[in-house]
């Protein structure tokens, strides 16, 4: 979505709030329809105005309204805000709920109000996005877009999107997959601008920021190459549906007017979101922190009675990027016993290696509360993929070559994966834990976050953690 584009939703969303405040308060107190026991002036009201706008905000954000397509379709946008509005409405009918007096005035005007804000903000939302189909079909504003491979399916496409600007793409050629003969220097009347192992100078040269991959099914591992040398360039990835058998099927879908494309490399999340999430990941740990201290005393106590060594427990693990940080645990093993020989051993279910108030920490996640304060560092989320040793996803990503996309976000003290599938041992295990990883890094929202602690915490209070 453009920056402008996203600016003018903001206003919109600003004005719509004030509109439909203020609207249903000159129905309620000016209108004459209501009696009215109160006296209220407009002044009195600006300051209620704002907090209502920020409350909004905030369902809209979550919903993520402001993380929309270049130009969705007035049909999928009405929907969403409605249901986020309806979201907002029912805890604003909660809150406010008065059990001596459910039917009073005070609940029609909610229910009133519930309609206008609707209304005014899906009609103004259509007006921007009519405004933004025009500026798109009149070719203002689109995407710079290479399509890669040049065969009848690419031809498809690029012919769609060249009918239909609206769709918010400009193809600015096509990119040769090797094995390709090409008749001529042009496809549809778009330069062939070179091959695809040229394909991260050609993204910098055109300042594309989105690519179509159009080659054959059976080449899946073009795609892995294509993945590894765009790691750390911003750029949108869509592909055909018989590609994505590597990823389980798990992603977000888009289609170009019936050919339907997958999102496999989307803008992981806004800024806002992002701003939301550090902040909800510094607030919960501090408080976290300061509730378990008490307990985190008398933990360190029997860790140390239990058996010699420190109480806490460091290991080296990758971060976002691949970087090396310190993860901080509390020791459940005996002390060095996840060495030998210099080498790391792994942990199994029923490790006699692991002590006895270890047992018990590590059956409720106890011991991985210390990571909290990687959390408060930046080191890690709350939320996200596990972090790994270094040699692991070294090893790991020989096999499952999509295993390093996982650095992509910061990792997390809990995950989609730990609460998804066991503790990994196998090949096939591992791979599975990689597509909810995968899951996770291309469906990150601060809704599936709030999804994924709730899950967690059922977990701890079960007991049934590893």
């Amino acid at each position: 979505m453009s920056k402008s584009y996203k600016i003018a939703l903001f206003i919109s969303d600003f004005l719509s709030t004030v509109i439909a405040f203020f609207g249903v308060f000159w129905l309620r107190y000016r209108s004459g329809m209501f009696p009215v026991d109160i006296e209220l002036y407009i002044s009195d009201l600006w300051l209620p105005a704002v907090v209502i706008y920020a409350y909004w905000l905030i369902f809209y954000l979550y919903n993520g309204l402001y993380h929309m397509p270049e130009a969705p379709s007035r049909t999928d946008e009405s929907i969403k805000v409605f249901k986020a509005t309806t979201y907002g409405m029912i805890l604003l009918f909660l809150l406010t709920f008065d059990m001596l007096n459910p039917f009073s005035l005070g609940r029609l005007i909610i229910l009133v109000y519930w309609l206008t804000q609707i209304a005014i903000t899906v009609l103004f939302r259509n007006i921007i996005l009519s405004i933004r189909h025009k500026q798109l079909a009149k070719g203002i504003g689109l995407t710079p877009t290479f399509i890669i491979g040049c065969n009848n399916k690419a031809y498809e496409i690029a012919e769609k999107i060249n009918k239909y600007p609206a769709l918010g793409y400009k193809i600015v050629g096509f990119v040769k997959e090797g094995s390709e003969n090409i008749d001529g220097e042009a496809c549809l009347n778009a330069p062939v601008v070179g091959a695809l192992e040229e394909i991260k100078s050609l993204i910098e040269h055109y300042n594309v920021r989105q690519l179509v991959l159009a080659f054959s099914s059976e080449k899946h591992g073009k795609l892995l190459e294509i993945l590894d040398k765009l790691s750390e360039i911003k750029v949108g990835i869509k592909i055909l549906p018989d590609m994505y058998d590597l990823f389980s099927g798990l992603a977000r879908t888009q289609q170009i007017l019936g050919v339907p494309l997958i999102d496999i490399n989307p803008n992981i999340m806004t800024p806002w979101e992002k701003l939301i999430k550090r902040s909800s990941d510094i607030i919960l740990s501090v408080l976290a922190l300061l509730l378990f201290l008490p307990f985190g005393l008398i933990i360190s106590l029997l860790i140390k009675l239990d058996s010699k060594g420190p109480v806490f427990y460091t290991q080296e693990r990758l971060r976002r990027a691949g970087k090396l940080f310190k993860m901080i645990k509390f020791r459940s093993m005996k002390h060095k016993a996840d060495v030998e020989g210099g080498k790391v051993i792994v942990t199994t279910e029923e490790d006699n290696r692991i002590t006895k108030i270890g047992q018990f920490i590590r059956r409720f996640r106890i011991d991985e509360i210390p990571q909290l304060i990687n959390v408060l560092k930046g080191d890690m989320s709350i939320i996200g993929p596990r972090p790994d040793l270094k040699e692991s996803t070294d090893l790991l990503e020989k096999q499952l070559p999509l295993y390093r996309r996982r650095l992509r976000v910061k990792p997390g003290i809990t995950g989609w994966a730990q609460i998804s599938v066991p503790y990994p041992m196998t090949l096939e295990e591992h791979n599975r834990k990689l597509a909810c990883d995968i899951y996770y890094i291309e469906n990150m929202s601060l809704k599936l976050d709030l999804k994924i602690m709730l899950n967690t915490i059922a977990i701890i209070f079960s007991g049934s953690g590893t």
